[in-house]
């Protein structure tokens, strides 16, 4: 089950807002504002990233903050409003890791429940071994497969994407986007 803090005021008027079902057909008990009539969503969160890889090796970034200081991630954030899901992965693996890269398909979406978000990797051509990881990333640094620390990866969704991005290479083919449910 989902733990949030559930919505108190109205964003719009500052009303002390009642959790009913809306009057418009909608099915589930929201935030309504019994003032302005304002009907709060609560929507996932999207966390984009990329899978940035060079000849055999992929990019991994250690991460310089919480959750999961010091464990190991793929460059990736909450995706910006104004933003398509490529732009801000695109913008996460600029933030993080400082790489040059050409960014290519869609690899993986995975529905992770129980915190309310949706993750999306795509897949990386690295240009260059060369990075400059921004404030979030205390290194960022070329692993094989065989030398991924894979007790000290930070996240679930991480270790999936790799788990499918290396199964796919030995396969010979990234024909698929890859979909997943973590409840």
């Amino acid at each position: 089950m989902l733990l949030r803090v559930p919505i108190k005021h109205c964003k719009n008027c500052g009303t002390a807002v009642v959790y009913r079902i809306p009057d418009d057909g909608d099915t589930r008990e929201r935030a309504v504002c019994p003032a302005c009539h304002t009907v709060h969503y609560e929507n996932p969160l999207n966390v984009v990233g990329t899978i940035p890889v060079l000849g055999d090796r992929v990019l991994l970034c250690k991460r310089n903050i919480e959750p999961r200081w010091g464990k190991w991630t793929l460059p990736a954030g909450f995706m910006e409003l104004n933003e398509t899901t490529a732009q801000g992965a695109a913008r996460e693996t600029d933030e993080e890791a400082g790489a040059q890269y050409e960014l290519e398909g869609l690899f993986a979406v995975m529905s992770v429940v129980r915190v309310g978000q949706v993750h999306l990797f795509y897949r990386a051509r690295l240009l260059s071994d060369k990075f400059d990881p921004g404030h979030e990333t205390i290194e960022a640094r070329l692993f094989t497969e065989e030398e991924i620390p894979w007790d000290e990866i930070a996240f679930r969704t991480v270790r999936e994407a790799l788990t499918r991005y290396f199964e796919d290479r030995r396969r010979g083919s990234f024909d698929r986007v890859h979909t997943l449910d973590i409840v």
